[in-house]
């Protein structure tokens, strides 16, 4: 009975976060965006379609989507999959495991949007930014992250760089990440790619009404609060992480040493929709002139 009570608490305890975070959204949104315009099937691709239990999930890259996916998996598999974490982080990953919106009709993509429940989960935009920086260039597995960014990368922002740095892209430092961020050319060539695009270029919470705006930092009663208001709680958990390497706000703060604050602000002002939408203060590292 105890435990039941501090459930339901902690259910309107959320409750009432949530109602706050999605009128912040709503009031930066007003605030911010002069003209609404239409959504594209393209703009649909990150979110994932539960057709079962209603369910439309957008996922961020670097804020457990993951095991989002792995969830929604269990969810949408007819029995295939029964635990999480039984699932393979790559096949969680392989498209065509998961429907998107993208892959429906006009007809069909605003009867979900109308009727599924809607949700998101975002993180504190310059962490994510690091952890993206800290697992596509810093880990050597990553060989396609280094080929595809790396090489281009250095050839672009490295005075005098080596041929081996030149052909293998694995020594990018964060630094120079910064600099391909904030260069024009950059985003005029090609889209962002996923893991450091700004969450409101991949989920446009401006056009579509998220019901729950969940955050990496309050990821177990946001995850809890989102499996209860689907009713499939007792289906599924979603996994809690142990993991130790996982990016803090002081590890950012590092990363941020030894960039100068002209470029900190050039990076500042590329995220701040982010920022802004979903209530993050500015950090307190940041040295904005």
């Amino acid at each position: 009975m105890i435990l039941q009570t501090a459930r339901s608490l902690e259910q309107s305890a959320v409750q009432a976060t949530q109602l706050g975070r999605r009128e912040m959204l709503e009031e930066v949104c007003r605030s911010h965006t002069r003209k609404r315009r239409v959504l594209t099937p393209e703009d649909l691709r990150h979110l994932v379609v539960d057709d079962e239990h209603g369910l439309l999930y957008c996922y961020v890259p670097k804020v457990a989507c993951t095991n989002w996916k792995r969830v929604l998996m269990v969810l949408t598999g007819k029995g295939r999959y029964h635990e999480p974490l039984a699932i393979p982080a790559n096949e969680a990953h392989v498209p065509g495991n998961l429907r998107t919106l993208s892959e429906y009709s006009a007809a069909e993509i605003n009867r979900r949007l109308r009727s599924y429940l809607k949700f998101i989960f975002v993180r504190e935009p310059f962490e994510r930014l690091v952890s993206a920086y800290r697992n596509k260039f810093t880990r050597s597995y990553n060989t396609a992250f280094h080929k595809r960014y790396g090489t281009k990368i250095i050839r672009r922002h490295r005075l005098d760089p080596k041929r081996g740095s030149l052909e293998r892209g694995d020594d990018v430092s964060f630094e120079e990440f910064v600099y391909y961020l904030v260069d024009p050319r950059t985003q005029q060539k090609e889209p962002f790619n996923e893991h450091w695009e700004r969450v409101h270029s991949l989920c446009h919470p401006c056009l579509i009404h998220y019901d729950i705006v969940g955050k990496y930092e309050t990821l177990a009663e946001d995850s809890r609060y989102v499996l209860k208001l689907a009713g499939v709680d007792s289906e599924v958990h979603f996994p809690t992480s142990a993991k130790t390497t996982r990016t803090t706000g002081d590890m950012a703060a590092k990363f941020f040493r030894d960039i100068s604050p002209f470029y900190q602000k050039k990076l500042f002002n590329l995220y701040r929709m982010d920022f802004l939408l979903f209530n993050y203060s500015t950090p307190a590292y940041l040295k904005l002139m």
